[in-house]
């Protein structure tokens, strides 16, 4: 399994071989988030609609399993419970490929929590500014926000001509 966790935009920097002798059966996560006002400045790819995930694959050339970018570090941390608990938070796991997705799955249990399918490409619905984006939701409260996710990024969440800029100050 490899983990990415890198600001969206130093994604392309990586190393186009970075692959290359890693057997196609390795898991890859994304738990990136694109904030083109406060870091990353704009993507254009992403800014046309295509979804944070879906560019990630394209810049790494390997399937991505979108998981962990919907929840704050300091609470990925300190509130994983064991299975059945009550208030037991669920994180939304998206992908294509159902064997590394199932992988998923079983790493986000076994770290504390419910993992909620959230489809296949349909990333965009745990993406910053949707309903279940930073909030600690027991699975049938992430299966609601992601239902009634939006796909069109709302003004806070597209790049403007000055991004990037700070968390402090965004552009």
């Amino acid at each position: 399994m490899v983990v990415v966790t890198i600001p969206e935009a130093k994604i392309r920097d990586l190393a186009k071989d970075l692959f290359t002798g890693v057997p196609a059966d390795v898991v890859v996560i994304d738990t990136g988030n694109y904030y083109p006002r406060e870091r990353d400045g704009r993507i254009s790819e992403i800014e046309a609609g295509l979804t944070e995930s879906c560019w990630v694959q394209q810049q790494l050339g390997r399937v991505v399993i979108k998981a962990f970018n919907n929840i704050y570090a300091q609470h990925l941390m300190e509130y994983g419970r064991p299975p059945g608990s009550p208030g037991r938070i669920a994180l939304p796991v998206a992908g294509d490929d159902a064997h590394a997705k199932e992988t998923v799955i079983r790493l986000v249990n076994e770290l504390g929590f419910d993992a909620v399918d959230a489809g296949g490409r349909d990333a965009w619905r745990q993406q910053p500014g949707t309903p279940v984006y930073t909030a600690d939701f027991e699975a049938d409260g992430v299966r609601h926000a992601l239902a009634e996710a939006s796909k069109v990024r709302t003004p806070k969440w597209q790049a403007t001509d000055k991004s990037p800029g700070t968390f402090a100050n965004p552009a």
